[in-house]
């Protein structure tokens, strides 16, 4: 029987960890973070996009969403 050992990270921590090995120039960092950037604003905008789609919203709803005020006093 093999006893299962479970990491205290999660696998992309341990992808990330192995980079931190690597020396690295500024352009190099520099496409990481933007590869990054834009793997989570994909994600945020095809979410978005789910919730426009479900609710149906149009132009003028945009427009309303944008004024309303949500936060508290």
């Amino acid at each position: 029987m093999t006893a299962i050992v479970q990491s205290p990270f999660s696998n992309l921590q341990i992808e990330l960890l192995k980079l931190f090995a690597l020396q690295l120039s500024e352009a190099e960092l520099l496409d990481i973070k933007l590869l990054l950037a834009k793997h989570f604003l994909e994600k945020a905008m095809d979410s978005a996009d789910a919730v426009w789609i479900k609710n149906k919203w149009t132009e003028s709803d945009a427009r309303r969403l944008s004024e309303e005020h949500h936060r508290t006093p």
